[in-house]
């Protein structure tokens, strides 16, 4: 949303930070129109590395350093009273709505360029790993975070109650299979860990059974990285009012009748439960290969815009460069062979 619509719904905010973030989209905006103008391709990559760099400095502190869970840090306490807070960001809706868009354009071009290395042999990958209570925003982001993006590339993969083939297997191999592949970026809409907390909570396996899981969670996720997987994990905090809400939304729109399902209610009965064993995922989970980031979510914008910086940030930091011809083309007879057809 550009700045002008926020003008025009009296929604103006005054401030030197308001004009700080205005100054720097613009800026960024700016120099994102002129990345395809440079005729040579480390130009480009250049300023589309700078215009990642402004759109970062909106942020009084990255979401990287301000959201990554530490020891000390108590989901349900956040949940309680920060899910609405939008640390790190002093603008408004209509900033982070206008720095999603331009953002998501930054996204489409590294993305792009990380499906040119899988194609040409690189094993550098992506997997994104969303999870949050019912109703948290965790389908919303991915349609606005990747609006830009190319389908090609990206493969998105909601696991529900595991499959009567899947449960015969490992928890694990229903994952390992819905990975991604080299030069592509793999969403999880929930994930491994649905295998750790809920039959904690409802006592579908013994305790040393979930419990030994978070070795092999740990394990599996080091060796991921280790092959060239980059991975986010991504928890929306989301509180129990803003739940509320949403489901009677849901309850008031019969276009959104089948979103809502009465399981919701009883998990919501056992809000408590769950914050605690979230609470004890991250702290056997959040490791320096994959940490973990808890993103406030009641304001959906905001947490649409820390999941694109942080998404952003990681593809950029990959310092890709563009793919070369392969060495047996040559690209004067290539371009005579076209000229004579």
């Amino acid at each position: 949303m550009a700045k002008d619509d926020r003008k025009s719904n009296g929604k103006a905010k005054g401030g030197g930070q308001s004009k700080r973030i205005d100054k720097a989209l613009d800026r960024a905006e700016d120099l994102i129109g002129t990345v395809e103008d440079a005729d040579d391709v480390r130009e480009r990559l250049a300023r589309a590395a700078k215009s990642s760099e402004l759109l970062s400095a909106i942020w009084s502190l990255p979401p990287a350093q301000r959201l990554m869970f530490h020891h000390g840090v108590d989901v349900g306490e956040l949940a309680a009273h920060k899910a609405a807070s939008t640390p790190g960001f002093d603008g408004d809706r209509f900033d982070g709505e206008r720095f999603i868009d331009l953002s998501s354009s930054g996204i489409a071009r590294y993305q792009r360029l990380l499906y040119a290395n899988g194609v040409k042999g690189s094993p550098r990958r992506l997997l994104i790993v969303l999870q949050g209570m019912d109703a948290s925003g965790k389908g919303g982001i991915v349609r606005h975070v990747f609006r830009q993006a190319d389908p090609m590339g990206i493969r998105y993969h909601g696991f529900g109650k595991p499959t009567e083939e899947e449960a015969s297997h490992g928890f694990l191999w229903r994952v390992e299979r819905e990975l991604p592949d080299p030069g592509w970026i793999g969403v999880f809409d929930r994930s491994h860990y649905e295998d750790i907390v809920m039959p904690r909570i409802y006592g579908t396996f013994p305790e040393d059974v979930w419990h030994g899981r978070y070795d092999l969670v740990n394990a599996f996720e080091r060796n991921l990285v280790a092959s060239g997987c980059a991975v986010i994990k991504i928890f929306l905090v989301s509180s129990r009012e803003a739940q509320r809400v949403r489901f009677l939304a849901r309850l008031d729109d019969p276009t959104k009748y089948w979103k809502f399902d009465v399981s919701d209610l009883d998990a919501r009965d056992q809000w408590n439960d769950y914050m605690a064993a979230w609470q004890e995922v991250f702290e056997r989970t959040s490791t320096s290969e994959a940490p973990w980031y808890l993103v406030p979510a009641d304001e959906r914008w905001y947490s649409r815009a820390v999941v694109s910086e942080l998404l952003r940030t990681t593809l950029r930091n990959m310092n890709m460069s563009w793919p070369p011809l392969e060495a047996q083309i040559d690209r004067d007879e290539a371009r005579r062979r076209l000229a004579d057809d």
